[in-house]
Order: C-alpha cells, then sequence, then structure tokens
C-alpha cells in the first residue's frame, strides 16, 4: 500500500501524518501536557509548542489500565502510560472547493470509566471520514487517575481536582476549536460521540459549563446509569480507595501521588469489586456533580433547561445486557443481584419493575432488566429531560446479523458501532455476516452512516425520524428500519421514580 506523508501547522508545532485509502491520518497529537509527575491528578495544562517536526504517523501510549484491555491484534499490546492526553485527527484526501469547512465528528470510546484507547482499531473513521468529516477520536485519564474523584483527599503539599477526564475531554474540545480548520474541519460544526461510558461523557458534556460552544450536536450510544454521584458518595469511595493503597486516610493524597499506576489500578479494582456490594448510589467512577466544575447532576440540568440545548440523538441497542453474561460480569443479571439492587425499593415497586420482565425470574428476563437498568433507564431519562427543551431524536438498535443470534449476543451492547464505523464492509466485518447477512448489514450500515453524517451537518438525522416528544417517537434499525412509538413503554415506566438506595 502506497503512503504518501503529510504536514501541517498546529498552534504548537509541525505535525507530520500520512496519508493512504483516500485520508490523510495523524496519530497520538498531544493536545495538552503530560499530566504526569507534581501534574498527575491535576486539571490538564496546555501543551507546550515542540520545535521541528513531530511525528504523528503511530499511536503512542493509552491511559493506565489492566494489561489485558490494551490488546490491539493477536498478541499485540498498547503500551499504557500517564503521558496519554492525545488524539488523532482523519481528514478526506480530497474535499471539493464548493464544499466549505467540513463537520467535525469528535468520538468518545467507552470501557466503563476504566478501560479502552482510541487507538482500537474499530475507532479508525476513516469511513466517516470518507463522506465527509473531519474525525477527530480522543484519549482521556481512566480509573483513579482520571475517573475516580479524589479531591476530597486534597492537601496544599498535594493538591486534587475532581471531574479530571471531564477537563481533559473539554480540554480536548478546547484544542478542536483551535486547530479543525487546518485539517478542513468547521470549528463551529463540531459533533461529539460516544458509546458506552463515552455516550455518559457526551451526556455529562451537556451539563458541563465549561463545554459550552465548543460542540453544535451530541450523540449518545448507550448512555449508561448510575455513573455520576455526589461529592459524599465520591468522598467515600476515596476514603475505600486509600485503604486500598494500604495506608492512613491522612497519608491518602501523598499516596496516591507516589503509587506506581499499576498499584493505582490494583487498588480500585478491589475498590469496585466492594463497592458493587455496598450499593452507594453511583457507580465508583464516574463523574461528580454539585461541584464547581459540574454544579448540577446532568439529566437535572437537562430537565430544567441548565444544560446546552443542542440537538441531541439518544438510543440503546435492544439486547443490551447480553454482552456482559460473557465479559465483564459487572450488572446485576441474576435474580440475587436483581434482589439487592431492589432490596430498598417498596413492595409496589419491586413488583410493577420485575412484572415488566414477563417471564421474571427466567435468565433471559433477568438479562434484559440488568440490561435496563443499566442503560434503558439512562436513555429514557436522557431523552425526556433532553427533549423538553431541545431537539431529540432516539433510537433502538435491533439489528444483528444471524452469526449473532446464533452465539446468543444478538443486538448487544456496543454492536451499534459496527454500522457507525462500517466495519461490515471490511475483511474482519465479512467474518461476523453469513452470506445471506451481508447486503442487510451493508444496508443497515448506510442507513445509521448517513443520518449521523446528516445530522452532524444540519442537526437533523435525516427525513422520517421525527423528534422524540410526547408521542415519544423512536427509530427503530433492522433489516426495515421503521418509526415506532413508545416501543418499551411499559419496561418504561416501570422504572420511573427508581433511583439507587445510598448506604
Amino acid at each position: 500500500m502506497h503512503e504518501r506523508t503529510i504536514r501541517v501547522t498546529i498552534d504548537s508545532g509541525v505535525i507530520e501524518g500520512f496519508t493512504s485509502d483516500g485520508v490523510h491520518r495523524w496519530r497520538s497529537i498531544p493536545f495538552a501536557s503530560p499530566p504526569v509527575g507534581p501534574l498527575r491528578l491535576r486539571a490538564p495544562r496546555p501543551v507546550e509548542p515542540w520545535p521541528g517536526v513531530r511525528y504523528c504517523h503511530g499511536y503512542t501510549y493509552c491511559a493506565p489500565q489492566d494489561r489485558k484491555y490494551t490488546m490491539t491484534g493477536v498478541g499485540k499490546f498498547q503500551p499504557m502510560s500517564e503521558d496519554c492526553l492525545t488524539l488523532n485527527v482523519v481528514a478526506p484526501e480530497t474535499v471539493g472547493a464548493t464544499d466549505g469547512p467540513l463537520p467535525v465528528m469528535f468520538f468518545i470510546h467507552g470501557g466503563g470509566y476504566i478501560l479502552g484507547s482510541s487507538a482500537t482499531p474499530i475507532y479508525d473513521g476513516a469511513a466517516l471520514a470518507r463522506r465527509g468529516c473531519v474525525y477527530v477520536s480522543v484519549n482521556y485519564r481512566l480509573g483513579a487517575l482520571g475517573c475516580m474523584d479524589l479531591s476530597s483527599l486534597s492537601t496544599r503539599e498535594h493538591p486534587i481536582e475532581d471531574n479530571l477526564f471531564l477537563r481533559d475531554l473539554v480540554m480536548a474540545l478546547r484544542w478542536v476549536r483551535d486547530n479543525a480548520a487546518v485539517f478542513g474541519g468547521d470549528p463551529d460544526n463540531v459533533t461529539i460521540f460516544g458509546e458506552s461510558a463515552g455516550a455518559h461523557a457526551v451526556a455529562t458534556l451537556l451539563a458541563t459549563p465549561a463545554a459550552k460552544g465548543l460542540f453544535a450536536q451530541a450523540i449518545s450510544e448507550s448512555p449508561a446509569s448510575g455513573m455520576a454521584g455526589p461529592p459524599d458518595v465520591a468522598a467515600a469511595f476515596a476514603d475505600d480507595f486509600v485503604e486500598a493503597l494500604g495506608v492512613d486516610r491522612s497519608d491518602g493524597a501523598a499516596a496516591a501521588m507516589a503509587a506506581r499506576p499499576s498499584e493505582l489500578v490494583t487498588a480500585l479494582n478491589r475498590v469496585m469489586r466492594h463497592g458493587m456490594k455496598e450499593m452507594r448510589g453511583a457507580f465508583v467512577v464516574g463523574p461528580t456533580y454539585d461541584t464547581e466544575y459540574l454544579p448540577t447532576d446532568p439529566v437535572r440540568a437537562m430537565a430544567d433547561g441548565t444544560a446546552h440545548r443542542v440537538p441531541l440523538i439518544v438510543g440503546t441497542n435492544a439486547d443490551e445486557g447480553r454482552l456482559f453474561t460473557r465479559f465483564l460480569q459487572l450488572l446485576p443479571m441474576t435474580e440475587p443481584a436483581i434482589d439487592m439492587l431492589l432490596a430498598d425499593s417498596d413492595v409496589e415497586s419491586r413488583e410493577r419493575i420485575t412484572k415488566a420482565y414477563p417471564g421474571y425470574p427466567s435468565p433471559s428476563a433477568c438479562v434484559r432488566l440488568g440490561g435496563d437498568f443499566a442503560f434503558g433507564t439512562a436513555a429514557w431519562q436522557i431523552a425526556s429531560a433532553h427533549g423538553r427543551h431541545a431537539p431529540t431524536f432516539v433510537y433502538r438498535y435491533d439489528y444483528a446479523p444471524r452469526t449473532f443470534h446464533w452465539s446468543g449476543l444478538g443486538a448487544t451492547h456496543a454492536t451499534e458501532l459496527f454500522a457507525v464505523f462500517d466495519v461490515y464492509r471490511t475483511r474482519f466485518g465479512s467474518l461476523m455476516t453469513a452470506a445471506a447477512d451481508r447486503r442487510s448489514a451493508r444496508r443497515v450500515s448506510n442507513d445509521v452512516q448517513n443520518r449521523w453524517r446528516a445530522f452532524s451537518r444540519t442537526g437533523v438525522p435525516g427525513d422520517g425520524w421525527p423528534e422524540y416528544g410526547r408521542d415519544r417517537a423512536v427509530m427503530v434499525f433492522d433489516r426495515r428500519s421503521r418509526v415506532e412509538y413508545d416501543p418499551d413503554a411499559e419496561r418504561r415506566t416501570a422504572w420511573e421514580g427508581f433511583t439507587l438506595a445510598t448506604h
């Protein structure tokens, strides 16, 4: 494959990338100073300009996490470092002179706020760029170094700030505002989109005052529930974390600053195992609201109109929970776990919720209930709250090739990414689709991509997809896509008013 190099000048210096397959690519461009040494657990600082040319041909580091999650291919692992605040840009090689600047699509990867990397092959983004956008994918600090709020441990000697990953994402969006035009992008037309924890980050950015004006549209694919918490819950988890590090609370900040990244990952894993049993009303990692940086719980901010009133697409997949029966068994998907989840609800609420899942407590009903608890409830709440003040479009992704049904996964969590990123047209994607499914997989991919592209240009996802209003219109993506009205009404209403109890 013939590759050519391409150089551009951004505000911090000259970067060299490469051109192949009809797109220009630049990888691992730093958007902030490395958050290392005394800058660990601090808000990100602007990137220092560099002399000469910075070579951005390959991916550098991902954020520290369990090594098993850093696999990029058979036997290949991405190296980890705290020096991970980089982003990647993919732009089409040829842009018509009359087209004007292109919309920017800014992708935030998922992974439960503890794992993931923008270098994951599925997130390449070239297919989206070829359809007419500048695609940006970003790394942010994960786990204890970025997504766990340790600010309650802060001391004069070791100051620690909250919501570090959110500050990283805002810093990256500022970079896009300042540099998008160099790549042919329109800094005034940025669409943020993400999946799972990335979708939750998108929803949180809607309520982050510092992100105002940095994006024009948002797409939240399977946002997770229960990931945002108040400062007292964050402080309780921080105390658990110090205990897991094996030091006194008074030495917590010093220990967090001195520990090796791998020790922080191990301590967080211990707290998470313990936290699943404790049920404190929020997940161990995620944003903290009622703080200066994030004043209000994101869904509450949407409902009261103080969130950024930009057009939003939000949705879930038909079989969200099934992935978690095989991997990352974090969701309540067995009768004992669901009993614990609902233990503090009144009898009437418990009965209403379990009755919405015919056959409960059969395994399939438990998996569906767990999937709705983790993802459905978030999407329903966000759609209802944001839809009061801004154009909101809701989808349910039902499409699954036969191989997915045979394996028992169905249209599970993250499978819409195969359509969004056009994976079914790749060699890997062809293996997932038996010959009979190839045409339908490509048709669904075209539909999703064309609608995401239209939305990124205009804030409207193409024809025939009504806004989510009183009739609760939902676009169902499948072999034959269609609009349904409040398709999961009984399950949606069963969860109304449910909140995680705090112990």
